[in-house]
């Protein structure tokens, strides 16, 4: 079964049983059945990536393969904790009362995968959905046609309709989907389309959590130790070669240290890639002619306006590989600062003075992630002084794999958060109960005579 709205429909419909039903051992087997899934198919995963995206199979397994089979562990061992009865302690007014927060399945849930990450972004949410004991319509990305057509043969083999189903298709599927009343949405992609899906889950007044994206600003500091700057900015901004929401987008670096930084990134990217990093096996592929075609209109656009060409510049549109890029001299006008770059293009803007790099950072879109490279007192400057969804330091990307971390955005760059316990809120609803043993607040009912009011001023003494 295909069509989107038989498939909600079905699901809809088991909804109120699998609020009570679907119990914690019944979510631990989903839980297992899911993970028996993606380690059955492990092959399978790398042969669809490595056709849409010619990723390298190890790259797969780090960056797709594992981070889901830790999500499953880490809900496994957690599960009991997370679905526990919470009660809650009675202020002076409900004294009497006993309160309790019951986590309850939200019910049907959509997610809608995007292309850079199409599994991991795809099965991660899921797993917190199954977790939280919802069941899913999952839309994965029409870019990633290969690993669409995967997660659709994979999670058939694996759960029943009614409890997870895929549907593939392009923005007209999505439509029809996000028109359907969910009970909550989970997209991750673009802000642009992103307020796009708020706007529709308004109509319906389902909740969401938007995972987007944004230009995410690196600020290296003179005290930074360069050699391991170098190694986590190379790594951070070219696996999937750049196609990472988290990844570095831009680098302030102080000016006293930007030649070296900029030496040690030639290096590292000679390191990881060799001599011709176009044609290196471990670097992904654009994943479009279209993305390529915009990143070299970027680079151009950038060259043109007097911003210089430190490293790269190689490449085969046909192919869609891009050698990594290092762009010095851009400038604020040039429109490769101003959009997320999304590929292996990085530009240094060399600094002096902090004051103007947190003025410009606060003065745009608050980021996904912000990266800063050296000592505590920097580091705390910055966290304190910005806004974004995470902050990493001394490191990129990472913020995002660590099961023990809220991951989200703020502002334009997204809402709400997932994985871990996060990604089990998201996906229920904490539901509060409230049960009278023996409250005073009749004594405050109607009719106001003198005694109630006297009543009032005495509570009105004790809670101030």
């Amino acid at each position: 079964m295909s069509d989107p709205e038989a498939l909600f429909a079905v699901q809809r419909r088991l909804a109120p049983a699998r609020r009570s039903g679907f119990d914690r051992v019944a979510r631990l087997a989903a839980l297992d059945r899911l993970r028996a899934a993606v380690l059955a198919h492990r092959a399978d995963i790398e042969a669809a990536l490595q056709a849409d995206f010619s990723k390298h199979p190890t790259e797969t397994l780090l960056t797709e393969i594992i981070p889901v089979l830790q999500e499953i562990s880490h809900a496994r061992r957690h599960l009991r904790g997370w679905m526990r009865v919470r009660r809650v302690w009675p202020s002076l007014t409900m004294l009497g009362a006993s309160g309790r927060i019951v986590p309850q399945p939200k019910g049907v849930a959509l997610i809608i995968a995007p292309w850079n990450f199409p599994l991991n972004l795809a099965l991660g949410p899921l797993v917190s959905a199954l977790a939280a004991g919802c069941s899913v319509v999952l839309k994965p990305s029409e870019m990633t046609p290969a690993t669409s057509a995967l997660l659709a043969r994979m999670l058939a083999e694996t759960f029943p309709p009614d409890l997870v189903a895929v549907v593939e298709g392009g923005p007209e599927v999505a439509t029809r989907l996000l028109a359907l009343p969910f009970d909550h949405i989970f997209f991750t992609g673009s802000p642009a389309v992103g307020r796009i899906v708020m706007a529709a889950a308004a109509k319906t007044l389902a909740s969401v959590t938007l995972e987007l994206g944004g230009k995410s600003p690196v600020i290296v500091g003179p005290e930074a130790n360069i050699a391991k700057a170098a190694k986590w900015l190379a790594w951070g901004k070219f696996f999937n070669a750049g196609q990472t929401c988290i990844a570095p987008d831009h680098v302030f670096v102080h000016a006293s240290v930007a030649a070296a930084l900029e030496e040690a990134l030639r290096a590292e990217i000679l390191r990881m890639y060799g001599g011709n990093p176009a044609s290196s096996p471990a670097l992904a592929k654009l994943v479009s002619t279209r993305h390529w075609q915009r990143l070299r209109g970027l680079i151009d656009g950038a060259l043109a306006g007097g911003a210089r060409l430190a490293e790269g510049g190689g490449g085969d549109e046909a192919a869609r590989s891009m050698a990594p890029v290092i762009l010095t001299g851009t400038t604020d006008n040039m429109q490769i600062s101003k959009e997320e770059i999304f590929g292996p293009v990085l530009p240094l803007i060399p600094y002096d003075a902090l004051e103007p790099v947190l003025e410009r950072i606060n003065g745009g879109d608050k980021p996904l992630a912000l990266y800063v490279f050296g000592n505590k007192a920097l580091a705390d400057r910055v966290t304190a002084q910005t806004a974004s969804g995470s902050v990493g330091v001394n490191l990129t990307v990472m913020p995002f794999i660590h099961p023990n971390l809220p991951f989200g955005g703020i502002g334009s760059s997204g809402l709400g958060a997932a994985h871990g316990y996060e990604g089990f809120r998201a996906f229920s609803h904490e539901k509060p109960v409230l049960v009278n043993r023996s409250l005073a607040m009749p004594l405050l009912f109607p009719p106001y005579g003198l005694r109630v009011r006297r009543l009032a001023e005495v509570l009105l003494r004790l809670v101030r």
